[in-house]
């Protein structure tokens, strides 16, 4: 399966990719202001901008332009307008997450090797092919959303990755479930945590190594995927080409990219390697997951389930819209894998909520897109909401909650318009 998208020895998109490599070439990925891909940023004005300043739209090989958070390593939002195409994001406009600069910026499958250890009868050492072999390949549609994604609008501020409402997409992804692997290997009896580790490193030694874990249980539950497609084609580069760790209904922080290395352990996953579990991507240990602005937390646990979330994707802050004639809003809502059971919106500013149309349902872990027609009356200032309720009856809050990393955030949206 060839892919278009990938970033590869050439940033032409119509140019086709070698049959058995994905490069991308570094000085243009890690170095991109010493390219003039770089001065692309200074010709685009359609970024994002937030408390610590602009952010320009750059084009990455195989990547439409997206909005740059940071360069080295590479983290990328995709542009809003891009969630109004669709409920399926293409993958030219996915966003990009890389937590260690050491990435890979080739991977040749006549070496690649997938390996599972630890607490099992029979190690493997798969390559991308045996992969496939191993069991028939399965499809899900699931929303892939960074932790931190909407960080940027935390008040107070909080530290991090100062991101707007992009770190997020929704794909059809393609692979095996992890459980047909590890039953492969022979899990033994005792087994506690299954970890995973992709092929980014650290730069320094000091620096923990990138590694996520999951229960036994939610590992060999049939959920979590070996994936190897992305909507048709195969991972892009940037997105962990070949093969990608992907969690329905959990947040992007275990979606491990370039997976290599599994191993089954029949004690807690603890230490050095386990900062990411331990210390990184945690929040407040309370039904809410959030604590009063500026407190830090007594007790923390990791993060986990996506929250309820809804979106407008037919307008942005700032947009202008007809008075006296119909106009049909549009937008998306999910959750971390109930489903979704209605969206409202309100063009009042919240004083009264109208029911909108749920689109195609394409799984209880996808975008579920809505659309709403709605008639203003009077010209002037507008503030549009929209609130989603999942089918186990989670609601998005009026009020943002809080906790040190910015984290899980789904509050109510408000999008101000004019109408004219």
């Amino acid at each position: 399966m060839r892919d278009k998208n990938s970033p590869a020895e050439s940033a032409d998109p119509a140019q086709p990719l070698p049959a058995r490599r994905r490069i991308v070439q570094g000085a243009g990925l890690l170095a991109l202001g010493a390219t003039p891909l770089g001065a692309l940023a200074a010709r685009i004005s359609d970024g994002v901008t937030l408390a610590d300043g602009p952010r320009p739209l750059v084009r990455y090989p195989g990547k439409r332009p997206l909005v740059r958070v940071s360069t080295r390593p590479p983290h990328l939002e995709t542009p809003f307008s891009a969630f109004n195409e669709g409920p399926i994001t293409a993958n030219d406009a996915f966003f990009v997450r890389y937590h260690l600069a050491n990435i890979p910026l080739s991977v040749d499958l006549a070496t690649f090797r997938l390996t599972v250890g630890g607490h099992v009868n029979k190690p493997l050492k798969l390559s991308l092919d045996e992969l496939k072999r191993l069991a028939d390949p399965v499809d899900i549609v699931a929303v892939n959303q960074c932790s931190g994604n909407s960080r940027g609008f935390s008040e107070p501020r909080v530290f991090g990755a100062q991101l707007a409402n992009g770190a997020m997409g929704n794909a059809r992804w393609t692979g095996v479930p992890l459980r047909k692997v590890l039953e492969h290997a022979g899990v033994k009896a005792g087994a506690k945590v299954v970890t995973f580790n992709g092929m980014d490193t650290p730069v320094l030694p000091s620096t923990p190594d990138f590694r996520k874990s999951l229960d036994i249980a939610h590992a060999m539950n049939g959920e979590p995927m070996l994936a190897w497609g992305m909507n048709g084609e195969d991972l892009p580069l940037l997105n962990g080409y070949p093969v990608k760790l992907v969690v329905p209904g959990y947040f992007g922080t275990y979606w491990i990219k370039h997976l290599s290395e599994i191993e089954v352990l029949d004690h807690p996953f603890e230490g050095h390697d386990a900062f990411f579990m331990t210390k990184g991507y945690r929040v407040p240990d309370n039904d809410c997951q959030c604590v009063a602005p500026g407190t830090p937390a007594s007790k923390t646990r990791p993060i986990s389930t996506l929250a309820v979330r809804s979106f407008i994707t037919s307008v942005g802050a700032g947009g202008v819209l007809p008075a006296g004639r119909t106009v049909e809003l549009k937008g998306i809502a999910f959750d971390g894998g109930s489903g979704i059971r209605g969206v409202e919106v309100s063009v009042d500013g919240g004083q009264s909520w109208q029911a909108a149309t749920l689109g195609q349902d394409l799984g209880r872990f996808s975008f579920r897109a809505w659309q709403l027609p709605v008639k203003f009356a009077r010209k002037g200032p507008a503030v549009l909401m929209v609130r989603a309720t999942s089918v186990q009856g989670e609601v998005q809050p009026a009020k943002a909650n809080w906790n040190p990393a910015g984290y899980r955030r789904n509050v109510i949206e408000s999008t101000p318009v004019t109408i004219a």
